[in-house]
């Protein structure tokens, strides 16, 4: 086991740098998740640890050997793809042992450390059998196992759940979270899916365009977001973002919100810099209660969806420009305007018929609305 570093990595295909001086320190038996929309680069950074790419410029270094161009099997990393790409011929201990065979390991230790493997993944049953005879749960097991199999100073997946159903990706994220738990080995997981970065990970590195956004732990990155990307990135629903004016007055820092003002309760100093110009505030739906607040509005919902112990109400209100917001921050959304309140152990919330919900300043983020960066 090792701990990684990517110094000033980058990657371009003549004109297009799809990686802007990427840098990370990855400690010894950490899991990190890059996670960022589609052809934000993070399958091309995991290639160049791998191997399989090759960096414009930067290095790379495994423990603290450099690997920077090294080949693939010189670097001692195991590599699970989306792809199981496993031999549709070979059982299931073959295929695991497969690597191990091709680097002429004998034949007992392969045969002790596909055993080892399969234990730990609950395939002993299996070894036997061959790809067409399993699950997709039990395929991604194998495609484990085979990594688990070479003891290796790190393993890279490139989203291994995707080809999953939903049910089944929940119980196999779970499996993979306990496994690292268990083997201790450095591993680094991506994946375009935020709930999947948020419920695995040591640290999440998120990325736009081929450039880091901000690296942080789960809880850290979704209660003080860098800049309104990460903030509307990460979350589920994603956050209410508003436009205001800011007015600074009496030590504190007052907006317009829901046809009221409402004083902020970030210490004035950051905010000074902002007097007079708009800024964007941010709300998560499940900071938006129902009843008595220390800021309270009353609202029409247009949809409300039930799942049982929580309600999702969608409302439209006058301040919301979520899409354009959304929108210059890069983000994807479809929902429009409306801004959208979880609500936990809700009473009967009908649609069109007044509901009064609330919130507390303390709850409100505030970003500059030029620049998109977090007021702290």
């Amino acid at each position: 086991m090792a701990g990684i570093r990517i110094e000033h990595v980058t990657k371009s295909y003549g004109p297009l740098a799809v990686l802007k001086d990427f840098n990370l320190d990855i400690t010894d038996g950490e899991f990190v998740v890059f996670v960022g929309p589609s052809g934000c680069g993070k399958s091309t950074m995991l290639k160049i640890l791998a191997g399989l790419e090759e960096a414009t410029s930067g290095r790379v270094l495994i423990g603290d050997r450099e690997v920077t161009d090294l080949a693939p099997g010189d670097r001692d990393i195991a590599m699970v793809f989306q792809n199981y790409a496993l031999y549709p011929h070979l059982t299931v201990a073959r295929n695991m042992g497969f690597g191990l065979k091709m680097r002429g390991t004998p034949a007992a230790e392969i045969d002790r450390r596909v055993k080892d493997a399969a234990r730990i993944l609950g395939v002993e049953h299996l070894l036997d059998r061959r790809p067409r005879a399993l699950s997709g749960g039990q395929r991604q097991r194998v495609a484990l196992g085979r990594a688990i199999v070479r003891e290796p100073q790190a393993f890279l997946m490139d989203e291994p759940l995707s080809n999953l159903d939903a049910k089944l990706r929940v119980h196999m994220r779970a499996e993979i979270s306990a496994l690292h738990k268990r083997l201790g080995v450095t591993t680094i997981y991506v994946t375009h899916d935020q709930i999947e970065a948020m419920t695995m990970a040591d640290r999440i590195v998120i990325m736009r365009d081929g450039e880091i956004q901000q690296i942080a732990a789960p809880d850290a990155m979704f209660a003080e977001p860098a800049n309104l990307f990460v903030a509307g990135f990460i979350g589920s629903p994603g956050m209410n973002f508003l436009k205001s004016k800011l007015t600074m007055g009496s030590g504190a820092g007052t907006v317009s919100l829901y046809g009221q003002d409402v004083k902020l309760a970030l210490p004035a100093e950051p905010l000074k810099a902002l007097d007079g110009r708009e800024v964007i505030l941010g709300l998560r739906p499940e900071h938006i209660t129902e009843g008595n607040s220390p800021v309270t509005f009353t609202v029409s919902p247009r949809l409300v969806e039930s799942l049982g112990s929580e309600k999702y109400v969608y409302c439209d209100i006058p301040e919301a420009n979520r899409t354009d917001i959304a929108r210059a921050a890069g983000v994807d959304d479809e929902r429009g305007d409306a801004q959208i309140a979880r609500l936990i152990n809700a009473g009967d919330i009908a649609l069109g018929r007044p509901v009064q919900l609330g919130f507390d300043p303390a709850r409100l983020h505030v970003f500059d609305a030029e620049t998109g960066r977090a007021v702290r």
